[in-house]
């Protein structure tokens, strides 16, 4: 009789936890289904596949015999991405104002420098909302406001970048280049007589993503 009664409750209890054992193994598979589908994505791929840049700009004047002083102007890029690291971009830069006055010992000249340039780029996220990036750069070079013969050179180089993600949309950039062209260091002269010289050049700016 005792033993009857105890196999009757047994089987009441059993009874009662089976469902609960139930709703248990559905909650928990629940909840790993929601952790699966709401841990974010890492180095996820950006949604927008171009970004235009406009920013501030400095450049050497190596290529003009005498300079001890750089130009300021302006740069404008257009960069298309394909994926989350490899892009092409076109980049256009001129060089106008004098950082110091004169720009060119004993010359009343005001030399320009003006740029485009075409290569590709690779970035890579560095830390947080940083991220890095390298590239190589190739086009042409002109520097105008000075009798220089050839005032256009084959130009190249390469540089590297910093971008700070302040949205999805927007970014702050610093980047540096080093710029390979051919000029005359003899100055003025009318005969054609190239010589190679490499100029650095420095830009900070907006990056707008879209």
């Amino acid at each position: 009789m005792k033993r009857t009664s105890l196999l009757s409750i047994l089987a009441i209890v059993a009874a009662a936890l089976l469902p609960l054992a139930a709703n248990s193994q559905g909650f928990l598979y629940h909840l790993r289904h929601r952790e699966k589908t709401e841990t974010p994505e890492v180095n996820e791929p950006s949604p927008y596949k171009y970004d235009a840049y406009v920013g501030f700009g400095y450049t050497s004047l190596n290529q003009v015999n005498g300079s001890r002083y750089g130009l300021m102007g302006a740069e404008l890029a257009v960069t298309r991405y394909w994926g989350k690291h490899l892009g092409l971009f076109a980049d256009g830069a001129a060089y106008v104002h004098p950082v110091s006055s004169p720009v060119v010992v004993g010359l009343t000249q005001s030399p320009t420098v003006d740029m485009v340039l075409f290569g590709p780029v690779f970035e890579a996220k560095l830390y947080g909302n940083f991220s890095l990036f390298g590239r190589g750069l190739l086009g042409g070079e002109h520097t105008g406001g000075f009798n220089q013969s050839p005032n256009i050179s084959l130009a190249g180089g390469v540089g590297v970048g910093m971008d700070y993600k302040l949205s999805q949309r927007l970014l702050l950039r610093a980047a540096g280049d080093d710029i390979a062209s051919s000029f005359t260091l003899i100055n003025p002269q009318s005969y054609y007589s190239p010589h190679r010289t490499r100029s650095s050049r420095a830009t900070f700016g907006v990056v707008y993503k879209f």
